[in-house]
Formats: structure tokens, C-alpha cells, sequence
């Protein structure tokens, strides 16, 4: 991109071209939001919008209520719809839209982009990103051509999924160290249970029903977390039993639970070959990840 092209902002100022990589990986960024939210221009604040993005990248709490959002979205839709001629579903045509904040909205617009953009806010330049978002959202005149920013958008990707890939790989390595060394200190705590497989369960409450087989449908309640604490899922938070297939299910469930009689709660730990392996189940569960769970045997169906 050549480094003498310029262009207005909305304050009146000139800005060069971006001519650094990550100008370049910025202006790209905010041209691809631009565009994307360019129906929302005519509503939207543009300092609320910055405002809220930079307070999602800096891990804030949202700067509206779930009940504004939705507020202010159903009214967004509506105004976007008369303006696009196509009006939202359930609403009569030619009806008026109801008036809206443009400050609340550039504050739930933001917040959604600074969420989504939170995970490379390292390597946006923010004042390049909203200049770029500013010029496509209103049809402005780009510093970088459509072939240019697919040049840098290719390249960038490529940069991110080496970067990803370097990150599981070493995620991966450490939960394998850290799930061996507490097992292996585990299975020496006392009424803990090993089996060949390397499952690991202790009988908190014994039960007197009949056990389940692999090929049987169980009614349970669970919770299920990982080594460090965090519940990535939970039965009791949903406040309704889970119903499966034992064989529908991780190995270490398949096996785990089929040692339980009918009213016995058990905790499990189940070592990453036979959970969710090197791949985890994103983005809960990481790679090679030991998992703690503990289980109620309610009925076998």
C-alpha cells in the first residue's frame, strides 16, 4: 500500500495509509466490521461503540443490561427493517419504528464486536481499526484495495491458526503432566478405586438397584469439572436429569457408570483417553484434559 494515499476522518483529519503489518491487520479488521454493521450507521454513537469495545477488551462487564439489549435491539431491527423495505417479522408495514439511543446501541454493537475481537485485541490497532471501520460503514473511500486487504486477510489467518495450533499443542502437553500427577497421587487417597483402564471412582453413596449395562438407557444427575475446579457442565444447573445410552457416551462414563447400582452416587475421575483424548471438546474442555465427575444413578430406563 503506498504510504503517500490518504483519507478523511470524521474529525476532518488526514490518515495515512496503514503500512505496517499490523496497520494493515487492523485496517483490514475494521473494514470487515464496517461493512457488516454498515446498516446500523444511521443509529449508531460512535465514541458509546469505542467506548465498549475497548471495555470488552479490557474484560468489562457489559455496558447495558440483557433487558436493554433486547430492547434496543428489537427496536434496532425495526428501524433497519423500514429503512431496508423489509420489515421485521410480526411487524405491519408502514408501521414507525420506535425511537432508539444511538449511544445504547453503539453500546450493545460494541460490546458484540469487542466480545467476538477479544481473543486478537493484541494485535488491533484500535485508532487504525475504527478509521477503517468508519470509512466502509459509510461507503467511504478505502486506503487499501478489496485485493490487498484479501492478501493481508489470507496471511493473517494462516499467522493465527500456526498461533492456535502452538497454544493446543502446549495446552495439551501441560494437562497430560498435570492430569498423570494427580492421578498417580490420587489412587493412593484412601476409598479411591482404580481400574485398568485408569478410570479412578470413589463411592460417596451406595446404592441397591439393579446396574445398568453398556447397551442400556440411564436416567442420572451430574456434574462434571475440571481438575482446577471450573463445572463445564451440570445437570443440577439445568435442574432436570440427563437420559442417555451408556454406549452414546465417553468410555470413561461407559464403564463408570456401569458399576453403579441404581441410587448410588459415585465420583469419577477419568484421565484424558478415555474422556475427550487430545482433541478436548472446545471450548470447555481443553486437550488431553483430566475430568472430575460426580454422578447419581437415578434409574436404568
Amino acid at each position: 500500500v503506498a504510504t503517500s494515499a490518504q483519507a478523511q476522518n470524521t474529525a476532518g483529519q488526514t490518515m495515512s495509509a496503514p503500512a505496517s503489518d499490523r496497520e494493515k491487520v487492523s485496517y483490514m479488521i475494521g473494514a470487515d466490521v464496517g461493512r457488516s454493521i454498515s446498516a446500523v450507521g444511521p443509529d449508531l454513537d460512535l465514541a458509546a461503540f469505542e467506548r465498549a469495545v475497548k471495555n470488552a477488551f479490557a474484560g468489562g462487564k457489559p455496558l447495558l443490561s440483557d433487558e436493554e439489549s433486547r430492547t434496543v435491539g428489537s427496536a434496532l431491527m425495526q428501524r433497519i427493517g423500514e429503512r431496508t423495505g423489509k420489515p421485521s417479522p410480526g411487524v405491519a408495514p408502514g408501521t414507525k419504528p420506535p425511537a432508539v439511543a444511538k449511544d445504547k446501541v453503539g453500546f450493545m454493537v460494541g460490546t458484540d464486536v469487542g466480545r467476538s475481537l477479544a481473543p486478537i485485541k493484541d494485535e488491533i490497532d484500535l485508532p487504525v481499526f475504527l478509521q477503517a471501520m468508519r470509512t466502509l460503514m459509510t461507503s467511504g473511500k478505502s486506503l487499501m484495495t478489496d485485493a490487498e486487504m484479501d492478501q493481508v486477510r489470507e496471511a493473517f489467518s494462516k499467522r493465527m491458526q500456526a498461533r492456535e495450533e502452538t497454544r493446543l499443542a502446549d495446552l495439551a502437553r501441560k494437562n497430560l503432566e498435570d492430569g498423570t500427577a494427580f492421578l498417580a497421587k490420587n489412587k493412593t487417597v484412601k476409598g479411591v478405586i482404580a481400574t485398568a483402564s485408569g478410570l479412578q471412582y470413589m463411592v460417596l453413596r451406595q446404592g441397591t438397584g439393579q446396574r445398568p449395562r453398556p447397551s442400556d438407557q440411564v436416567r442420572v444427575n451430574y456434574q462434571g469439572t475440571l481438575l482446577d475446579g471450573t463445572v463445564f457442565d451440570s445437570s443440577y444447573e439445568r435442574g432436570q436429569p440427563a437420559e442417555f445410552a451408556l454406549n452414546q457416551v465417553i468410555a470413561g462414563w461407559t464403564e463408570g457408570v456401569a458399576l453403579m447400582p441404581v441410587g448410588a452416587k459415585y465420583r469419577f475421575w477419568i484421565p484424558a483417553p478415555i474422556a475427550y483424548g487430545e482433541r478436548g471438546s472446545p471450548p470447555s474442555i481443553g486437550p488431553n484434559a483430566t475430568l472430575v465427575f460426580d454422578v447419581e444413578l437415578l434409574n436404568v430406563l
